[in-house]
This record gives C-alpha cells, structure tokens and sequence, in this order.
C-alpha cells in the first residue's frame, strides 16, 4: 500500500469519526448548541478542553518553534502552561458559578452595559480571528503534504471539514468530537516521539532521551546537537536570552492571553456544578502535560535528525565537525522525505553555488572559505513535527497517524473558536441586544450562518497567514490578555469596578495593542502595508509585537482603574453579585443557564 493510501485511509477513517459524533450529537437546542446542555462529564470536558486548547500551534508549530530557536522559544512552553494554571484558578470556578453562556454575557451582566457587551464582542472576535488564521495556516500545512495538494486546497479541505461538524453540531457535537480528537492526536504526537528518542539514545521516554547520551557518538544529545549547530554558524540550542524584558514580557503576555480565551472559558459552562468546572481544569492540565512533556523532546531531535541528514558526517562526530560540514548531501541524493515536502513547496533549494550540494547554514556568517555563497536549504518551521517520521524512516502507518494527529490538533481548536465567534454573534449580538423576542429556532439559524461567516473569514487570512501557526497564535493570545483578561479579573475580583472603567480599559488595551502590532505586521495582516520593519531595532524598548500584549493589558488595567476611580460606583446589587460569584456560599450548584 502507498504512503498515500496510508495516509488518506488514517485522515478518512477520522474524518469520518468526527462527522458521525457530529450527526450522533446533533446539537437540538441553543443550550445544546453553546453549551452542550449542560452536563459534561469532568473527565470528559477536561480531555475536550485539552484538544480545544492544544491546537495547530501546540502540535504542530510549537516543536518547530523550539527546534529552530531552541531555550529562545521555550518562553510558548511557559507561557501557555502558565496562563491555563491562571484560568483554572482564577477564573473558570467563578465564571461557571456566574451561570452564563459566553464571555460577553458575564461582561455583558457584570458591568450593567450593553456597551460593555458590545466592546467584549468586539474583542472576542479579532482575538478568535486571529487564532483561527493560525489553525487554519497549520491545517494548510498538513492537508497539503498528507493529501498532496497544495498549501491552499488543503486551507480549503480544513474548512469544509469544520464546517461540516462544527455548524451542525454545535457544542455538544464539538464536546464529544474534541474527545476523539484528543485521542487521535495524543497518540500522533507520543508514538513517533517514543521511536525517535529510542533510535537516537536508546530511550523510549522521549523527556528523558533528551537528556541521555546520542547513541552514534557518544555524547550527550543536548551537547550533541549544540556542536553540529556551532559548526554550522548558529549560537548554542541551550544558550540564554539576550533581551530578558522581552521574554518575560512575552511568557506574560501568553499566560494572559491563555486565561483570557473566550473559547476555551466557554468550556467550563458545559458541566453542570462549580466543583465539576474545577475537576474539569484539573484533567485537562494532566492531559495537556502529556502532549507538552513531550515537545521540548521533540524539537530538539528534531533539529539534529535534519542537520544530520543534510551533513551525514556530523552523525558520528566527536571532532573535526568543520571538516564533515565540507560534505553536505548531494542534492541528487536527497531523501525521500525532502522531495514529497518540496512539492508543498515548504522546503526550497536554491544551488547558489552551483555544486549540487545542499548547504544549509546561518547564512549571517561568513563561510565563503568553504565555498558556500549563501544558505540554499529553506524549511518551514511548521513541518518539523509532521515530516519527523519521515526523517527517522519510521513506518508507513506512523506518518498516516501523525498526519491524522496534526489534521485533528488544527480542527479541534478552530472548531471551539468558530463557536466562540458564532454565539458572541447570536446569542450576545442578536438576541441579547438587536432582537431578543427572536425564537429558539432564529437563534440556531443564526449561529449556524455566523459560523459559517467566519470560516470563510478565517479561510481567506489564513491563505495569507501574518507569520508561523504559534507566532499566529502568539498575536491573538496578545489581544486577548489585553482586551478581555483584564475585564474578567477585575470583574470577578473589583467590587467597585464599573461600567465606564471596564469599557475604558478594554478599549485602551484592544486599541494599544493592536496598533503596535499593525505597525510591523501590516493593517490587518495585509502584507506591505507594515509602517516599520519587523525587526528588534525597530521595536520599542525591545519589545516585540508577540510580546506587547502583556503591556496592554498593564494599560488596560491602569486605564480601568483610574475611571473607576473618578466616576460613580456601582448599583449595590451588582456588589453583591460580584460576593456571589466569589464565596462558595452555597457553591453546590450554578447559577442555571
């Protein structure tokens, strides 16, 4: 059987999966619809919640991240753990016990403001915009190597898909689908870790194998992989960070951002007591930790697997690594795996120097001594995870599993996003605010069109996606810790918060942030239209656009605060709401939907 049978025959076999727990799970009413009625198990929700909030960028980007930037890039791992431990703690328990359908209602019903409700719209949807064109740039990735099409049929294929379980479905067909999701994709991920740690130290834990001895010279693999960089003109894989302000700016601005995403916030709405929104959080950090144990691993082997199949030489060093950086691989002689991802066009070859040889090098650094007149090796990120089977010759029905893992770790997540998108427009827009005598039925028809709106949306950004899948994924996390965290804390925690200083604030945050990021990204993610290059002279103080998030959440809290401060408090009922929501006084059972 060929690789591409294999593979269509994994894809087709979850696609199908999912498509049938959508039909089975059919969502029959609005409650069905935003939160699957209600009455999701925890352990259930916890494995959803874990596939909704693992996405493209987790499964697939991340590990590349990591393996191209090393203890740079280890700040995504932090920062995205660190910001689901604040959701868990700070947040989900008591926007469970609040008893709403979606993030602007809490806003919505806290603040005593249809403004606010509408600003927390507004917010909501260019955060889950932008982190849809991530998926959607990640599912490109892998529909186009899997299905061997190109990158835009396959950002085609991934909203059909989505389309298909996700508008019909509603929460409880996502709730139950994400299940399997997480199953298909966990198992993707672990398997072909397990067989790349044991073949290059011979340790099946691929946590531990990082740290153990490379098998073929001796060395310890982390040491290892830092030599036959350094040969090849790139700084140590472990080396520290020059700019700290902005690694702790950006790791902030993640764990913000995380505990501010309103589609994995509306996952706690889905289980029927404040205890069980708990448990739910609990169960989903174990099955994060799974996946996120694993990708440091990941990146690192890697890194190694494609230096040393570009310089075969280097497998076995211990020394002389500059001598074996003379023998790169004949281009002629490339691996399979190099040609199929060629055809994506994710991997180039430009013989610069006419030797048909591939060079593959920091191109910053001068080595004209050795012939070599520039780097001739370009590799997306992206497919470091999807192509490592491939690279590590392991079986073909490992490459089918890991295509199938990637496919679902880009679906999941889009699928919870559209539905964020999709209920803050019906629910929280139309039948809130323009029409509330519209009927139960209106109401679906409406979330069904919007979500389809914005797969559309999402499909035409993500054909021409502002960066990576995570560095995508990085800039909504961005806008989302600085325009709706900030709300929901002081909403929770500020008895005297009040209308006029959360809209002020959301505004600030939102405003702030998104002009910083305009300007080196382009107005809306359009190429070209970037004031200033996107480069570290350029940025102010150093900051970068995936880090100035956490600064607009600073802004959007000093902002809140000062109007507060100078206009009237408010009703005494809203108070004592906000004690409500915050002492477990009779905390047995929520607020009911």
């Amino acid at each position: 059987m060929s690789q591409f049978a294999i593979n269509l025959l994994f894809v087709g076999a979850s696609f199908a999966l999912y498509i049938g727990i959508a039909i089975w799970a059919r969502a029959g009413s609005t409650k069905d619809f935003y939160v699957a009625g209600g009455g999701v198990h925890p352990i259930t929700n916890g494995m959803a919640t874990a596939a909704d909030w693992m996405s493209a960028a987790s499964f697939i980007s991340m590990a590349g991240l990591l393996a191209s930037g090393g203890y740079a890039n280890s700040t995504f791992l932090m920062g995205w753990t660190g910001g689901y431990v604040i959701l868990a703690m700070l947040l989900a328990p008591y926007l469970r016990k609040f008893g709403k359908f979606t993030v602007p209602d809490f806003i919505g019903d806290r603040f005593y403001s249809n403004t606010a409700r509408l600003v927390a719209i507004v917010c909501l949807i260019v955060a889950s915009v932008t982190y849809v064109i991530g998926q959607m740039t990640g599912a490109g990735v892998a529909f186009s190597r899997f299905l061997e099409v190109s990158n835009t049929w396959g950002i085609w294929l991934a909203a059909l898909i989505v389309f298909l379980y996700a508008v019909f479905g509603g929460m409880k067909g996502i709730t139950y689908t994400q299940v399997a999701q997480y199953i298909v994709l966990i198992i993707a991920y672990t398997i072909p870790a397990v067989f790349i740690a044991f073949q290059l130290t011979g340790n099946p834990i691929p946590m531990f194998g990082m740290f153990s001895t490379h098998t073929e010279s001796g060395m310890p693999l982390l040491a290892k992989l830092n030599d036959v960089i350094n040969a090849l003109g790139f700084r140590d894989y472990t080396a520290d960070v020059d700019n700290k302000l902005n690694m702790v700016l950006f790791t902030l601005s993640l764990m913000v951002g995380t505990a501010g995403l309103p589609h994995v916030i509306i996952r706690f709405f889905t289980v029927p007591k404040v205890a069980d929104a708990r448990w739910s959080a609990g169960w989903a950090l174990v099955f994060i930790a799974l996946l996120y144990l694993t990708a440091p691993a990941v990146g690192s082997m890697a890194r190694l697997n494609l230096a040393t199949t570009v310089y075969p030489e280097m497998a076995g060093q211990v020394e002389n690594y500059e001598e074996a950086a003379q023998n790169p691989i004949l281009y002629e002689e490339r691996p399979d795996w190099v040609r199929t991802w060629e055809e994506t066009g994710l991997i180039n070859f430009t013989d610069l120097n006419n030797d048909g040889r591939i060079q593959m090098y920091n191109d910053a650094v001068d080595y004209s001594d050795r012939g070599w007149e520039g780097n001739e090796l370009t590799v997306n990120n992206d497919i470091l995870v999807l192509a490592n089977p491939e690279i590590a010759n392991l079986p073909g029905w490992v490459i089918g599993l890991i295509a199938a893992g990637g496919i679902a770790a880009a679906l999941s997540t889009a699928a919870g996003l559209l539905l964020a998108i999709s209920s803050a427009i019906s629910h929280d827009l139309i039948k809130t605010m323009i029409n509330p005598k519209i009927s139960e039925k209106g109401e679906m028809l409406a979330a069904r069109i919007s979500m389809g709106g914005a797969i559309l949306l999402a499909t035409f950004l993500g054909l021409n996606p502002p960066g990576f899948a995570a560095q995508t994924v990085a800039l909504a996390f961005g806008i989302a810790g600085a325009s709706l965290f900030p709300a929901l804390m002081m909403g929770i925690f500020s008895k005297r918060m009040n209308n006029s200083g959360a809209v002020a604030g959301m505004l600030a945050g939102l405003i702030c942030t998104l002009l910083y990021i305009f300007t080196y990204l382009g107005w809306f993610f359009v190429p070209g239209t970037n004031m200033l290059a996107n480069t570290p002279d350029n940025w102010f103080f150093g900051i970068s656009p995936l880090s100035f998030g956490a600064v607009g959440a600073m802004i959007n809290f000093a902002v809140a605060f000062a109007v507060s401060s100078v206009t009237k408090a408010p009703p005494e009922e809203i108070q004592l709401l906000v004690e409500s929501v915050r002492y477990p006084k009779g905390a047995g059972m929520a607020i009911d939907h």
